[in-house]
């Protein structure tokens, strides 16, 4: 069967024939549908993270099938989301055509869902509702502005925000990614001096929910009222910020963190209603599919910003 493999750290995932794998006891054996490309493998990929599988090792932290053989409770055809256990971190991940997996890997699903949603739900979807509902303590009618909201999280932030009653303001990083977000929100093209300046200027928001961080987080955070709050969960711009004090002070906005390590419990106790949202149609997950050859062209693709929502190699 096919796997796609990295045989070096920093080097490009490899298509490989590989064997079927055998169920081992207390696993569960899953035909892989689709699988997430995710920023977490490129960091494992990177050779530098604190968890390494040992090399040649298929990646794929994420991903969803359905259950091959009876096993731990499931029966075969049962939809399931592979997560956890150590996948694609200490053992085989994946991108893959099947996998035994942990029983504690593969969670069946509240509701079934498309493959390509099944695989890469999770993480945005527990992700905006811990930093709307857990951390920034969200109440209808607050004003939000949300910062890559073109990305898999940050469209995730909008929806849920509007859904909750909020007024929702999306930031984007380019004029060309007016386009991916979400309906019923006023778009603004960050890279604009101009719509910035209006940002800064008006002030009129109570809650920034940050996606990218990096040195421009603290001039963000003076998007918000005083008093209000900006919820920080991504580094993808950068991972250090300069704060001054007397200015941080002065502007009285609270840095909050989203540590979704810690909120793992969390974010499987909302994870059912979530599904059922998605099932329903009141919330969405953009993918962009590639063949599961093609899996290097999505780690390239993630890694330079060219992704539009959530990467996913189909086997």
């Amino acid at each position: 069967m096919r796997a796609a493999r990295f045989h070096a750290w920093g080097a490009a995932p490899v298509l490989d024939e590989v064997p079927r794998p055998t169920r081992a006891d207390g696993e569960v054996l899953v035909t892989v549908e689709a699988a997430a490309v995710a920023h977490l493998d490129l960091t494992i990929a990177g050779g530098d993270f604190g968890m390494r599988p040992r090399l040649p090792y298929v990646g794929g932290v994420e991903g969803a099938g359905v259950v091959a053989e009876a096993a731990a409770g499931l029966e075969p055809g049962t939809q399931v989301m592979l997560r956890g256990g150590g996948l694609g971190m200490l053992r085989d991940g994946t991108w893959t055509e099947q996998v035994s997996v942990p029983a504690k890997a593969a969670t069946p699903l509240a509701r079934p869902l498309p493959p390509e949603v099944a695989a890469t739900f999770f993480v945005p979807a527990t992700t905006a509702y811990v930093a709307l509902h857990d951390v920034a303590r969200l109440q209808p009618g607050e004003e939000v502005v949300v910062v890559g909201a073109a990305g898999a999280v940050g469209a995730m932030v909008v929806q849920q925000a509007l859904a909750a009653g909020a007024t929702v303001i999306g930031v984007v990083g380019r004029s060309d990614q007016l386009d991916l977000v979400p309906d019923g929100v006023e778009a603004v093209d960050g890279s604009s001096d101009e719509s910035v300046a209006r940002l800064a200027e008006s002030r009129t928001a109570t809650l920034l929910v940050d996606t990218l961080g990096g040195q421009g987080l603290v001039g963000r955070s003076r998007w918000v009222r005083r008093g209000g709050r900006a919820v920080v969960i991504g580094y993808v711009t950068g991972t250090s910020v300069t704060i001054d004090l007397p200015s941080w002070l002065l502007d009285d906005v609270a840095l909050l963190p989203v540590n979704m390590i810690r909120q793992e419990r969390r974010a499987r106790e909302v994870s059912d209603e979530l599904v059922r949202r998605l099932a329903a149609g009141e919330l969405g997950v953009a993918v962009q599919p590639y063949d599961l050859a093609d899996a290097a062209a999505a780690v390239e693709d993630l890694r330079a910003g060219r992704v539009a929502g959530r990467a996913v190699v189909l086997p």
